[in-house]
């Protein structure tokens, strides 16, 4: 059964403490936060503030996702903060090795991410230093896209590399996630669904957290 990480970017600003609340007790595993800068993707969202605020108030995984250029500059304030993982995008740094390796010192999870038209060739290097590999499964930056089915396919490959090398990274799907798109990827390899819209639109969004589980029993 995959693991399901409901993303904030669609819950209630207004009633934030609610929705995680809600989440929580209905079985999330993680809590995920999508962090923009307005430069390496249009939107713009939270920084460290956001997830100091939400680190007392709930003990999910809370696995934080920057989408912003040179990440490796507001990596110290976003493990203080209290991220439990931190993605950072191959795309955004000319350092990724360097950026990992600032998030493992800090004694936080490190994870690669990569968008729908970076192939996985461009994160071998890192795969044996790396605790989860986020697929983007969707272009990053808004929330309601639909899924792009061809990115299960690296899904796939990431899968077979994690057992042809032993490594132990978990691999995290986001964008256009439901009880439906969510079974190719579980079967390619995928162990934990981002999901946003899905769930925190839908009048009752513990009950779309189990559609997801269910379907990948």
């Amino acid at each position: 059964m995959i693991k399901v990480a409901p993303s904030i970017l669609s819950a209630d600003y207004v009633n934030l403490q609610r929705d995680i609340e809600k989440v929580e007790q209905g079985g999330a595993e993680y809590l995920h936060i999508d962090v923009m800068d307005g430069t390496f993707v249009p939107s713009i969202s939270y920084g460290p503030g956001f997830v100091k605020a939400i680190r007392p108030i709930s003990k999910l995984v809370l696995d934080v996702h920057l989408m912003v250029q040179q990440p490796e500059h507001l990596l110290p304030d976003f493990i203080e903060a209290g991220a439990d993982i931190i993605g950072v995008q191959v795309e955004a740094t000319a350092h990724i090795h360097r950026a990992l390796q600032i998030i493992k010192n800090g004694g936080v999870k490190a994870e690669v991410v990569i968008n729908p038209g970076t192939p996985v060739s461009q994160i071998t290097p890192v795969l044996g230093m790396v605790d989860q590999v986020l697929v983007m499964t969707v272009n990053p930056g808004f929330g309601g896209q639909k899924f792009l089915p061809e990115t299960v396919a690296k899904i796939a490959e990431l899968s077979q590399l994690k057992q042809a090398n032993g490594y132990n990274f978990d691999i995290e799907i986001d964008g256009g996630v439901n009880n439906e798109t969510v079974v190719a990827c579980y079967k390619a390899g995928a162990t934990v669904a981002v999901a946003g819209s899905y769930v925190f639109n839908a009048t009752d969004p513990v009950a779309k957290m189990n559609a997801i589980k269910t379907a990948t029993k």
